[in-house]
């Protein structure tokens, strides 16, 4: 009988430290998230750096300059093509002397962002997180889909559907990566408007780049299916970013383009 009486003490004590983890993994995931909001929002900084993107049937390496004009682009090679100088300067006087062209890139731009932001906000009450593991310098978490969930739109009904691990940064509170899986089919409106296959992948890791600045520096996305609803989202990606320098504030789209084209054709 006190046999029992321990066992059961025993079992309620794991439930309270089970049930006491999981809060504790939760606010750890709102206080990351607020911090990601917060330097989102206050960032100001523009960055230079070497990016290899590669989709199917469209493979792009090229050095990317940000300005507070837009993002002048020096493409190197295109599907394994070298591209000249003068088609590199082409390219890129074509999106400097257009505003057109900016402007359309900064409104797409602008709803990346704000998708983006939405999109984490919904992290902390969409999922079911518990710590994993736990250093000095960064806390792993496991999340699953929460069934008491309630998607507010079509776009994030993909949370349902999706579990892995997010790596946080002990000191600063930050994202240092986000990974998971499909466990299960999405599909948007009966599949006529998206239909996902349950086993896709997604691989997002960041780092710091400069003084609590940190930077998304690979994505990989591998998901069979389609989504017309995230036209702006590959499913089958593999974008890695490397080489960035912090670049002066003020700095011009001409003079971004003269920069670009004093770098290295193989900076690694």
């Amino acid at each position: 009988m006190r046999g029992s009486r321990w066992l059961l003490v025993l079992v309620l004590l794991a439930g309270q430290r089970i049930l006491a983890s999981g809060q504790d993994a939760k606010e750890i995931v709102s206080q990351a998230v607020q911090t990601e909001l917060t330097a989102s929002r206050d960032d100001h900084t523009a960055w230079l750096y070497y990016e290899v993107d590669r989709k199917p049937g469209n493979t792009l390496v090229q050095w990317v300059a940000e300005t507070h004009h837009g993002n002048v682009r020096r493409v190197l090679r295109q599907n394994g093509r070298s591209l000249s100088l003068a088609a590199q300067r082409a390219i890129m006087d074509r999106f400097v002397n257009d505003p057109e062209l900016r402007a359309k890139q900064r409104k797409a731009g602008q709803h990346d962002d704000e998708q983006a932001a939405e999109m984490l906000s919904l992290l902390p009450n969409a999922f079911l997180w518990t710590i994993a593991e736990k250093d000095s310098l960064n806390t792993i978490l496991d999340f699953r889909p929460d069934p008491d969930f309630h998607s507010p739109d079509w776009e994030s009904r993909v949370f349902a559907a999706m579990e892995g691990t997010m790596v946080v940064a002990n000191n600063q509170h930050r994202i240092v990566s986000l990974k998971g899986r499909l466990i299960h089919n999405v599909k948007f409106f009966f599949g006529l408007l998206g239909d996902l296959q349950a086993g896709g992948t997604f691989d997002v890791e960041r780092r710091e780049t400069g003084n609590s600045v940190w930077q998304i520096t690979e994505t990989h996305v591998h998901i069979q299916g389609y989504a017309l609803l995230f036209k702006n989202i590959s499913e089958d990606e593999d974008d890695v970013l490397s080489d960035f320098k912090q670049l002066p504030t003020g700095l011009t789209l001409e003079q971004a383009e003269q920069l670009l084209m004093e770098q290295t054709e193989n900076p690694q």
